[in-house]
């Protein structure tokens, strides 16, 4: 068959398992293994397939309409410009977590060598992108996994950036008890888990069977690991200094109301993704403290 037949049919089997981005699926799947981009499909979409590559190519798309994520089958993701590596060991980077990275570099270009600290780190495409823009950054990032870290650490290399970021094993801000840093970083930054396990069995197929459930679900509220971090963030920023965190759709007034508990930070700032929805929460820490 031709690119142009091989590609329809697998459009109508990914649109069959229920699949709304069905023939971009398919494209990108065939590409990917021709080592080629979708420009060059169309370009010879009456070219015969080679039967070594008719055979891959209707592995990948059986592997597609199971539900697997195309990232995984491709193996990488673009966020923030830049192509990231990625694993059933580690969260899918979404665009809506651009919106934390645009704010942490919002806040730090006027300073001259920040120290970020990059929680719950997963792939490293927060800590990652925010390097790359801010040539002069210093930042340090913890996950609880090490096969998470081990993703990280090699997006890191490929991108430049491996010697400006600090990976650390462990829960939250438990890897930097020993280190001297508190009072001394300028912004954390987190995309912790964030959907309460009551919703875990209505995620997508892609979501709820394939990517790692602790990045995901956060207790029977969804924002436990948001309070962990709105209590002990002070602990580690300077004065003035910032927490930027993603959180999930209607969780807004709880995180704002338990920042405010703390009697640590100035008012709390809510940013709303493309959707329009409530997707990130940022505050500054007072003077008072």
């Amino acid at each position: 068959m031709t690119i142009a037949d091989t590609i329809r049919r697998a459009a109508e089997q990914l649109a069959t398992a229920g699949i709304e981005t069905a023939r971009l699926d398919a494209e990108v799947l065939l590409a990917h293994l021709l080592k080629k981009d979708r420009v060059w499909l169309i370009a010879h979409n009456t070219d015969a397939l080679d039967i070594d590559s008719a055979s891959n190519y209707e592995y990948v798309v059986d592997r597609r309409a199971q539900r697997e994520p195309l990232q995984h089958i491709v193996g990488n993701q673009e966020f923030w410009g830049l192509d990231f590596m990625v694993s059933p060991d580690v969260l899918i980077p979404r665009p809506e977590t651009e919106l934390v990275v645009e704010s942490a570099i919002k806040a730090a270009e006027k300073m001259a060598a920040p120290l970020i600290l990059d929680l719950c780190t997963g792939s490293g495409c927060i800590a990652i992108s925010i390097a790359k823009h801010l040539a002069a950054s210093r930042t340090m990032a913890t996950d609880w996994s090490g096969r998470a870290l081990a993703i990280a650490r090699e997006n890191a290399r490929h991108h430049g950036v491996a010697d400006r970021i600090k990976f650390l094993e462990g829960d939250l801000f438990e890897p930097l008890e020993e280190l001297d840093i508190q009072g001394k970083v300028d912004i954390i930054v987190a995309n912790p888990p964030y959907i309460p396990a009551r919703d875990l069995a209505a995620l997508q197929p892609e979501v709820r069977d394939h990517e790692p459930e602790m990045a995901l679900i956060a207790g029977k509220q969804g924002t436990e690991i948001h309070q962990c971090i709105i209590s002990t963030a002070p602990r580690y920023l300077k004065q003035h200094g910032q927490l930027i965190m993603e959180m999930g759709m209607g969780q807004a007034a709880a995180l704002v109301h338990m920042a405010r508990d703390t009697n640590a930070y100035e008012t709390p700032e809510i940013l709303k993704d493309l959707a329009g929805i409530d997707r990130v929460i940022v505050v500054k820490k007072t003077t008072r403290t």
